[in-house]
């Protein structure tokens, strides 16, 4: 038995997840940070508290029946994004426990980006291994990133690079603050698409893009006109989605068109949406991670921590 311990602690969740090479099961636990009611979000220092709260909890329920004289790595989210000055302190709780752990057991660590430990859980959970070895392009959408990156994968992993953004707001910031003004709970996202699958009213919906890049700060903008002028919830809500969908789709396809028909990969919590994921489905064929894995998760962390020991003892 080989094991890989994953931990994650993002701005929305806390995260641990233990990967077991010798079965290919993966194990979780991760809770929600507290956000008070009508909040939109934590401040940093907030984040950092809740999860010294929480992850040794969860790393205790994650790891109470399993012998950790099994484990081979450890691997941890150290920041947002692969790029130089990437930062958020949410992050070294996370990393500090993982050093601990590591000091403790005397097995290695290995530090990741968020933003690969998303892309890694959807590829493990569709089962798209054979991608590590290829070029694909790869959105991840959340409510601290909306971004697509060209991926270069390669057997460890995958480097990232920049090739489209938000310029504004991002997908799942425009998500929770359409949904605070409808009087949802935050994160939005869940709640937001059951009222936008209510909707039996038309939309046109008129997406803005500046080269690659989307514009989202609109979508809040006019979802409070609508509000304003009494439109239904349910309008609203499918609005905001329809909004996000077709900037998206926009992206995409001029990231095709400049690229070429590569494989394509969409990640984060907003892409956990049913709507948004059965119209790309079918349009491009696209890969989507299980809601458990879309979302923030420790599990894309664990599996780059296997591949990483694979391709370091092979």
């Amino acid at each position: 038995m080989s094991l890989f311990l994953g931990i994650d602690t993002s701005n929305y969740t806390t995260s641990t997840a233990i990967f077991d090479s010798s079965t290919g099961t993966m194990l979780q636990q991760k809770k929600l940070l507290p956000v008070k009611e009508g909040q939109l979000g934590l401040r940093q220092s907030d984040a950092v508290f809740h999860h010294t709260q929480q992850l040794h909890l969860l790393f205790s329920e994650l790891v109470k029946d399993i012998d950790l004289s099994e484990l081979k790595m450890i691997g941890v989210s150290s920041k947002p994004r692969p790029a130089d000055g990437s930062y958020m302190p949410c992050f070294t709780v996370g990393e500090n426990t993982a050093n601990i752990l590591s000091s403790a057991l005397k097995v290695p660590i290995a530090r990741f980006s968020h933003q690969e430990g998303h892309i890694s859980a959807a590829l493990f959970s569709s089962k798209r291994d054979d991608l590590f070895s290829k070029d694909f392009l790869a959105f991840h959408v959340s409510g601290g990133t909306t971004e697509a990156v060209l991926a270069k994968g390669y057997e460890s992993g995958f480097s990232l690079e920049l090739v489209a953004k938000s310029l504004d707001l991002h997908a799942g910031q425009a998500v929770d603050r359409v949904g605070i003004m409808l009087g949802l709970s935050f994160p939005c996202g869940a709640e937001l698409e059951k009222l936008a699958l209510k909707n039996t009213e038309k939309i046109k919906v008129h997406p803005t893009l500046k080269g690659l890049d989307c514009c989202l700060s609109g979508v809040e903008n006019q979802c409070k006109k609508l509000i304003d002028s009494g439109k239904s919830s349910e309008y609203v809500a499918a609005y905001c989605l329809k909004c996000i969908e077709q900037s998206l789709s926009m992206m995409t396809d001029k990231l095709l068109e400049k690229y070429g028909d590569l494989p394509l990969i969409y990640a984060g919590g907003v892409m956990s949406n049913t709507i948004i994921k059965n119209e790309f489905t079918q349009k491009y064929n696209a890969v989507f991670a299980p809601p458990a894995y879309s979302t923030d998760n420790a599990a894309g962390i664990a599996y780059l921590a296997y591949r990483k020991f694979n391709d370091v003892h092979t």
